[in-house]
C-alpha cells in the first residue's frame, strides 16, 4: 500500500471518530490536534487505522508526527 492509500484509511477512521469531520477536506499537512481531535480520538484513529493495515507498531513511533502526512509515512515505512 502507498503513502497515499494509507492516508485514506487515516482519513476515513478519522471521519468514523470526529464525525464533525466529515465533510473536511484532509490534507497531508492537516493536524488531528488542529482539526480538534483529542488525545483519546487521536490514539483510536491511530489504532483502528494500525488494525485496517494489519500493523503492528508501538504507538511511541507516532509521538513525533506532526500531521496526517507523518502519520501515513510512519505506517509506510513499518510496513
Amino acid at each position: 500500500m502507498n503513502v497515499n492509500e494509507i492516508f485514506d484509511v487515516i482519513v476515513k477512521n478519522t471521519r468514523e471518530v470526529v464525525p464533525a469531520l466529515e465533510s473536511h477536506n484532509f490534507d497531508f499537512e492537516d493536524s488531528l490536534k488542529e482539526l480538534g481531535a483529542n488525545s483519546v480520538d487521536r490514539s483510536e484513529i491511530i489504532m483502528m487505522s494500525l488494525e485496517s493495515l494489519e500493523l503492528n507498531v508501538a504507538m511511541i513511533h507516532f509521538a513525533r508526527a506532526e500531521n496526517m502526512g507523518d502519520l501515513a509515512t510512519i505506517m509506510h515505512d513499518k510496513q
